[in-house]
C-alpha cells in the first residue's frame, strides 16, 4: 500500500464503515480495488445504503434511479 499525503483530510469525508479497510482515505487504492471487483466505493453512497455493505453497480443505480 502507497503512503498517501492527503489520507488524513480524505479520511474527513470517507463514510466507509468497514472498519478493518486498509484502503481508508486512500482514494485511489480504494477505486482501484472497487473497480477490480465491478463495485462502487462507499463514497457514492448514503450513509444508510453504505452501511448495507452492497456496493454492486446495481445496487448504486437502483439507488439514484428509484
Amino acid at each position: 500500500m502507497k503512503e498517501c499525503l492527503n489520507q488524513k483530510q480524505n479520511l474527513l469525508n470517507c463514510n466507509c464503515s468497514y472498519n478493518p479497510c486498509v484502503r481508508k482515505g486512500i482514494c485511489c487504492e480504494c477505486i482501484a480495488y472497487h473497480r477490480k471487483n465491478r463495485q462502487i466505493p462507499a463514497c457514492f453512497f448514503p450513509d444508510d445504503i453504505e452501511k448495507k455493505y452492497d456496493r454492486s453497480i446495481e445496487n448504486f443505480i437502483a439507488t439514484f434511479t428509484s
